[in-house]
């Protein structure tokens, strides 16, 4: 509101000062304009009637006394003595200096001031001799008008701030109140209840957007806290389940003497819940890894090289397992089939989709399809698993989800997260559709580097 009152005080401080400075000019303007017509008409009628005009100046000067209430008129010739002098009772005496009638001799005329007076110095010359005509006077009537407009726009300065300050503080506390609303509200919405929202009316200005941008950020609030309580409460699961199957059975175990089978029985089966448990922590960490931007190294990455890695690191983990890789035919730019990235990270997305594409289907194969379109990168991951019902495509990338055909086949249910998750790390998407024509198809689309050159 102060600002808002000052702005607009130096503003109407500026205009008003304008307003008044060429009133000023425009009274010195017309006022000049006087004395000039007055100084020409006095000439002219010396030119035509000579020295008996001095008897007409004499009466009309007498008579009229309108205009200027302090009038003085002097007739000088040119080798300076006064023809005529006029000065008004209220007038103050002045004198004309040798130096300006030379200037007015030279320019013709001059202006000049006296005391409180304004005057002019007029030079003719008539068939007989040259003359000068100095008129002066003071405007009171300009100078009482411009004295009135200074305290009219005093005035309309003052109550101008005045109004100013009044609407400026009452639409303050209006445009405000949603602020202080939406300030209040917020202070009351906390981690552990994000299901509240701010009221952000039905308008479409400012208070409305910034209302509504609030409640989005919320609602992404709510549904990463959501996400965060699942994965911890997932993940506590799946790291007691073989926890206490380790601690029962060495439990049992040490409850009497055991033979040495018995004994190589339970290390076999401990050291199974072991490695389970291993490669559930290392899931989690890469997890944790893609969520973090800044400790990720990012480098030009050939997407070729890591399929052909893929293809070979699958075959190897188990032989029934297949791989047909497919390469479409290659750009001619070769940053065209580059991608700006982190190739382990891309290495463990890929991966993760043939692998599950071998594990969930009954032939334990997987096809995949390389091709490049309009500067971007699409990788195809295509098996003839059960199909995935459309309500459920959105569920397969949550962390532990698994679906209800997947009870038989060990897993965790991170891997789509994790590949989810570091595909979006590039800038890329993954898309999904199932069906019993085609199969599964997981389709990764990632930027090639040249839309960043």
């Amino acid at each position: 509101m102060l600002l808002f009152t000052l702005l607009v005080t130096a503003i109407i401080s500026l205009l008003t000062g304008s307003v008044y400075y060429f009133a000023k000019l425009e009274r010195v303007e017309v006022f000049d304009k006087r004395l000039r017509s007055r100084a020409a008409y006095n000439a002219q009628l010396l030119t035509i009637m000579g020295d008996s005009a001095f008897v007409t100046l004499r009466r009309l000067d007498t008579a009229n006394t309108v205009g200027t209430a302090s009038r003085s008129i002097r007739v000088i010739a040119d080798d300076g003595k006064v023809l005529y002098r006029f000065d008004m009772p209220n007038s103050p005496a002045f004198k004309v200096s040798p130096e300006l009638l030379e200037q007015a001799r030279t320019n013709g005329e001059v202006f000049f001031n006296v005391d409180t007076l304004e005057a002019l110095a007029f030079h003719r010359v008539n068939p007989t001799r040259g003359f000068f005509v100095i008129v002066a006077g003071h405007d009171d009537d300009g100078l009482e008008r411009v004295e009135t407009l200074n305290k009219i726009l005093l005035i309309s300065v003052v109550l101008g701030v005045f109004l100013t300050a009044l609407v400026s503080l009452l639409f303050a506390r209006q445009l405000l109140r949603p602020i202080t609303d939406i300030i209040r509200e917020v202070k009351d919405i906390s981690s552990y209840d994000l299901s509240q929202r701010v009221r952000a009316g039905t308008g479409s200005d400012e208070m409305s957007q910034l209302g509504n941008t609030f409640n989005d950020l919320l609602g992404r609030l709510q549904e990463s806290f959501a996400i965060q309580r699942r994965f911890i409460s997932n993940a506590s699961h799946e790291l007691s389940t073989p926890l206490t199957s380790v601690s029962s059975q060495v439990e049992v175990v040490l409850q009497k003497d055991r033979s040495a089978d018995e004994y190589k029985q339970v290390l076999f089966s401990v050291r199974e819940d072991v490695t389970q448990m291993r490669l559930l922590t290392k899931s989690l960490l890469e997890i944790a890894k893609t969520g973090s931007q800044g400790g990720i190294e990012l480098n030009e990455v050939r997407v070729d090289e890591v399929l052909m890695k893929v293809v070979a690191d699958v075959k190897k983990l188990n032989t029934e397992y297949g791989v047909e890789l497919d390469f479409g035919e290659f750009p001619e730019d070769e940053k065209d089939f580059v991608v700006f990235g982190n190739s382990e990270l891309l290495y463990i997305a890929i991966k993760n989709l043939v692998e599950n594409g071998c594990k969930y289907s009954p032939d334990k194969r997987s096809a995949v399809d390389l091709s490049f379109a309009w500067h971007k990168i699409y990788v195809k991951v295509v098996n003839q698993g059960a199909v995935i019902p459309a309500d459920e495509i959105p569920q397969i990338f949550q962390p532990f989800y698994r679906g209800p055909g997947t009870a038989n086949v060990r897993g965790f249910g991170l891997g789509l997260a994790l590949a989810q998750r570091i595909i979006a790390l590039h800038k890329g998407t993954i898309f999904v559709t199932s069906d019993s024509a085609n199969g599964t198809n997981f389709t990764i689309e990632l930027p090639a580097i040249k839309i960043f050159n």
